[in-house]
C-alpha cells in the first residue's frame, strides 16, 4: 500500500522542480473529492504516485506527456463490498472486466468459497488476487456458515479461523457479519468472531438485514460498522443516523429511487456513504458494468455526479481505511479514471499506478493468472442421483391425507399449510405449487436429501439446479418433475458445479463451473454468452414476476439467516425463531384403499 522511500524522495523532488516527472497528465478537468469543485489542473506522477497537482500548463517538465483534452479526471472507484464469485469467474478475469469500466480497488469477502472450502478458500482467494493491478482487499469471512445449526456448509469458522485469517497482512476485516441472532443473543461463537476482529483493529462489516430499534443499537455496539443490507429508504436513514456507514448497492436497483430521494432530504451528504455490488452475475457485469453502472443509476435518480463519484472514491476510501487511494492529491497513489462526460460515466481511460492500463472498454495488456496458484476443483461430493430421489414422501402414510407445512413466496418468504393427497407413499403435488430439493455436498455428513413443497414460484415447467446457492452452496433443484430434477442435478454432478436447466427429458442450458462449484474457466465473454442464454432460457422453465420472484432469486432461496422458512440440506428451517421444523402437521392413512388392495390382490 505505501511506496518506497525512493519513490516518494523523487516525488517530493518532482513537486518542487527540482526533477521532472515520469507522466505529466495535462489539459484535465480534476473532480475534487473534497470541495465538490471541478477544477482545470494538470496531473504530474512519479513511478505509482502522484507527485503534484498544479495549474494548467504551468509545468512541461516530464519524461512522457498526456493531453485529457478537457476530458473529467477522477480517482479510480471502489467497490465496498462484493462477492468476486458472483460473477463466476477467477480474480484476474474479474477484474480484466472491472479495470476497463473504472474500478481500481475492491473489498472482496470470499465467503462464497470459504463455505465451500473453509479457511484454504480465502487463502485461494489471497494467493489468485495478489499482485493483480486490481487492488483487492480481503475481508475474513464470518458466515461459515451464515447460519450455524440451520445448515451445514464445507467448514466452520469461529475465533480461531478468524484469528488466523485476520493476521494476514491482505486480509482487511471483518466480512459480514450475517448471524445477527448470535450477535444479539451473544452466541459464544459470534463473540470469539467480533472480538477477534476488534482485536486485530481492521474493519467489521455488517448484514443487518431487518434490523431496527433496539436491536440495531445492540448490533453497533457488538462492533459493527456497515451495513449493505437496505430494504427501504427509511431503513438506510435509521441506519445512517445510528452510525453505520451505508454501502448502497447496485444488485437491489428497485430501492434506489426512494432511497435517493431520502437522502436528498438531508442536510448534507455524510462521508459515511459509500457503494457496492456485493452480487453481479457474468453477463450483467460485462453488459451494464458493476460500480460504474450503480454510479449512473444514481446519477438518473437525481444525485449529482460529483457525490456519486466522492461515494466511490473519497468516502470509500475513507471506509477501507486507504488512505492512499480515492483522491486526486499529491501522495496518493495514481488510480485514475478518464471520464468524457459526468452525465453519462463511461471510463475513457484508466490508470492503475500511473500507467495507462485500458482505454475505450479494452485493456492494453492482458492480465496474467497469478503464477502457482492451482485452482480447486472436485468440490461437489455427490453420487449420481435417481428420480426417486426427488419424490416427496410423508413417513408413516402410504396412501391417504396429510397436512404439510411449506414455503410460500420468493426472498420474502412465509409459512403456509396444504393438505396434500398421498398415493403409494408419494405426495401428489397440488396445483399451482412445485419442489425445492436440497442435498448437502460437502462430504460432511451423509443425511438423506431434504424436500419441501414451495407455492409462489409457480408450477415450473421442467428443473432448475445450481451448486452455486447462498450461502452454504449445497446442491440445489427447483422443479415439479422428478426425471427432469434428476436430469438437471445429475448434469451438475458431471461436471463439478454450475448451473442448469432441463425440461421434458433433455438439458435446455448448462453452465459449467468446476471451480470450488461456482467459477468457470472460460474467458469473460464465453461465460457471459452462456450465462445469459441460461437465463433467457430460464422463462420457458419458470414464470418470472419482478422484483421478487426472478431467476436471481434461485441462488438465494436457501439463506437460512433472513426471517422466514428456507430450505437447507439439513430441513426445513425457521429463519426467525432459529429452528428445523418437522413439515408434517398430521396425516392419516385412507381405510378404504387398503380394503380395495386388499381385495384386489
Amino acid at each position: 500500500m505505501s511506496s518506497s522511500v525512493e519513490t516518494r524522495r523523487r516525488a517530493v523532488l518532482a513537486a518542487r522542480g527540482e526533477s521532472s516527472f515520469d507522466l505529466l497528465l495535462t489539459d484535465a478537468r480534476v473532480v475534487d473529492m473534497v470541495t465538490g469543485e471541478i477544477r482545470d489542473a494538470d496531473v504530474g506522477i512519479v513511478g505509482e504516485m502522484i507527485a503534484s497537482v498544479h495549474p494548467r500548463h504551468s509545468r512541461t517538465d516530464a519524461s512522457e506527456s498526456h493531453s485529457l483534452k478537457g476530458a473529467y479526471l477522477s480517482p479510480g472507484l471502489m467497490d465496498t463490498h462484493v462477492h468476486l464469485e458472483s460473477s463466476h469467474l477467477p480474480p484476474e478475469r474479474y477484474a480484466e472486466i472491472v479495470l476497463t469500466q473504472g474500478t481500481t480497488a475492491v473489498f472482496w469477502d470470499p465467503h462464497e468459497l470459504a463455505n465451500v472450502l473453509g479457511v484454504e478458500g480465502v487463502r485461494y482467494a489471497v494467493a489468485a488476487s495478489r499482485d493483480l493491478p486490481l487492488q483487492v482487499m480481503v475481508a475474513a469471512p464470518s458466515s461459515v456458515p451464515s447460519t450455524p445449526g440451520l445448515e451445514m456448509s464445507g467448514a466452520d469458522f469461529a475465533g480461531a479461523e478468524m484469528e488466523t485469517m485476520l493476521a494476514w497482512p491482505e486480509v482487511c476485516g471483518v466480512a459480514e457479519v450475517m448471524d445477527m441472532h448470535g450477535v444479539l443473543h451473544g452466541s459464544d461463537r459470534m463473540q470469539e468472531i467480533l472480538q477477534a476482529g476488534l482485536d486485530s483493529g481492521k474493519l467489521i462489516e455488517g448484514h443487518a438485514r431487518g434490523l431496527s430499534g433496539a436491536d440495531l443499537q445492540a448490533y453497533l455496539a457488538a462492533g459493527v460498522t456497515s451495513d449493505h443490507e437496505l430494504t427501504s429508504a427509511e431503513d438506510a436513514l435509521e441506519k445512517l443516523r445510528a452510525g453505520l456507514t451505508l454501502e448502497i448497492r447496485g444488485s437491489h436497483p428497485y430501492l434506489l429511487p426512494d432511497i435517493v430521494n431520502a437522502l436528498k432530504t438531508l442536510p448534507h451528504l455524510s462521508s459515511q456513504i459509500t457503494v457496492c455490488t456485493d452480487d453481479v452475475p457474468p453477463d450483467m457485469l460485462l453488459e451494464k458494468g458493476g460500480i460504474i453502472a450503480l454510479l449512473n443509476l444514481l446519477i438518473e435518480h437525481g444525485l449529482s455526479a460529483t457525490d456519486v463519484l466522492r461515494f466511490a472514491t473519497l468516502n470509500a476510501a475513507i471506509r477501507l481505511q486507504r488512505n492512499d487511494l480515492g483522491l486526486i492529491a499529491a501522495g496518493r497513489r495514481a488510480d485514475l479514471v478518464v471520464f468524457d462526460s459526468l452525465e453519462n460515466l463511461k471510463a475513457r481511460e484508466v490508470f492503475v499506478a500511473g500507467k495507462l492500463i485500458a482505454r475505450d472498454g479494452a485493456l492494453l495488456q492482458p492480465i496474467a493468472a497469478a503464477a502457482g496458484v492451482k485452482p480447486p476443483r472436485d468440490t461437489l461430493q455427490v453420487a449420481p442421483l435417481s428420480a426417486d430421489d426427488f419424490v416427496l414422501r410423508v413417513a408413516g402414510i402410504n396412501h391417504g391425507v396429510a397436512r404439510l407445512r411449506h414455503i410460500r413466496g420468493a426472498r420474502f418468504t412465509q409459512w403456509g399449510e396444504i393438505e396434500v393427497q398421498v398415493r403409494d407413499g408419494e405426495v401428489q403435488l397440488p396445483d399451482g405449487f412445485s419442489l425445492i430439493w436440497v442435498k448437502h455436498r460437502h462430504g460432511r455428513h451423509e443425511a438423506a436429501p431434504q424436500i419441501s413443497l414451495l407455492e409462489g414460484w409457480g408450477e415450473l415447467r421442467g428443473a432448475i439446479a445450481t451448486s452455486y446457492s447462498h450461502d452454504s452452496h449445497n446442491l440445489v433443484v427447483l422443479g415439479r418433475d422428478a426425471q427432469d430434477m434428476a436430469l438437471a442435478a445429475n448434469r451438475l454432478i458431471a461436471s463439478g458445479g454450475g448451473m442448469a436447466l432441463s425440461q421434458q427429458g433433455n438439458i435446455l442450458a448448462h453452465v459449467a463451473m468446476p471451480i470450488a462449484g461456482m467459477l468457470s474457466d472460460l474467458p469473460a465473454p464465453e461465460l457471459a454468452k452462456q450465462f445469459r442464454e441460461l437465463r433467457d432460457l430460464s422463462a420457458k422453465v419458470a414464470d418470472w414476476e419482478p422484483p421478487y420472484r426472478v431467476f436471481k432469486a434461485i441462488e438465494g432461496t436457501c439463506l437460512a439467516c433472513n426471517a422466514g422458512p428456507h430450505l437447507t440440506d439439513l430441513g426445513l428451517t425457521d429463519g426467525t425463531t432459529r429452528q428445523i421444523v418437522d413439515p408434517l402437521i398430521d396425516c392419516r392413512e385412507t381405510p378404504e384403499y387398503h380394503n380395495n388392495n386388499h381385495q384386489g390382490a
